[in-house]
């Protein structure tokens, strides 16, 4: 599990409901694309979502780095202050 980042629940509860699969099935390395087909809509929606919830802005540039939760939530990091 991700430590450190007080965000994690918030995220994995965020990015499991826009790929539709339990909380549970999200691994913090599991590769959205990958293992669980997500497309650039849905990227994109989780985008939005994270955005909405903490208020900031986040380059679309960075969807690229945004393939698993460890990643969405070093990107998160970035951005929002803790």
């Amino acid at each position: 599990m991700i430590e450190g980042n007080g965000h994690v629940g918030d995220l994995r509860e965020i990015v499991a409901e826009v790929l539709e699969i339990d909380t549970d099935e999200l691994t913090d390395t599991g590769d959205f694309v990958e293992e669980y087909e997500a497309d650039s809509l849905r990227a994109i929606e989780i985008l939005a979502r994270i955005e909405k919830m903490y208020k900031v802005e986040i380059p679309q540039e960075e969807l690229a780095q945004m393939r698993n939760l460890r990643a969405v939530s070093e990107v998160v990091a970035r951005y929002v202050a803790t």
